[in-house]
């Protein structure tokens, strides 16, 4: 199993708005928009920043009730194995694979779909996976009743859910491999 990271190659893998203060996570947003309109980050709404910065504390709270080690205030975002729509989103789109092996697994938390849509009230299809934070151990026995989302929804027609996003609670594998280690596609 990989995980994979998608990004665009102008800008660089890894690079994390929640890693910088709000403002300037606005600004980058609003540059993208403005430069790239067309792609999939200039769609976001105005208010994305809030949103993932509530998200991402819904996703670290749950961890830490599950005994997960956070070694980052937010984490990195991947994805398990390749995702087609995900590989759109970018003009000069790459990506990273890495494998799953390589991962402390006790910093990496997993949520069956986007972590919004897995945890916005604004979704509420009674689907088992909804409002929920796993640990790998945990994302194998959903990824066995359920498979990957990108295998059966990778259009979105069947709901939010279109892969199942990992997320990194720690920088160790990225500094073990080093930025010339990493298999840049």
């Amino acid at each position: 199993m990989y995980l994979y990271h998608y990004y665009d190659k102008s800008i660089g893998p890894f690079k994390n708005l929640s890693d910088v203060p709000i403002e300037e996570a606005n600004k980058i947003l609003n540059e993208i928009a403005r430069t790239k309109p067309n792609v999939q980050c200039a769609k976001r709404s105005p208010e994305y920043m809030e949103a993932r910065l509530y998200y991402e504390n819904i996703l670290r709270s749950e961890f830490k009730k599950k005994g997960g080690v956070i070694k980052r205030n937010a984490p990195h975002y991947m994805v398990i194995e390749h995702s087609p729509w995900l590989s759109t989103w970018f003009e000069n789109g790459a990506f990273i694979k890495i494998p799953i092996e390589e991962f402390d697994l006790r910093s990496v938390s997993f949520t069956y779909g986007d972590s919004h849509p897995t945890f916005s009230p604004r979704v509420n299809d009674g689907k088992e996976y909804r409002k929920k934070l796993y640990t790998y151990d945990e994302i194998l026995e959903i990824i066995e009743k359920y498979g990957l989302p990108q295998d059966w929804n990778d259009d979105g027609q069947y709901g939010p859910e279109r892969y199942i996003e990992a997320h990194i609670w720690s920088d160790d594998v990225f500094a073990l491999y080093g930025k010339d280690n990493i298999a840049v596609k």
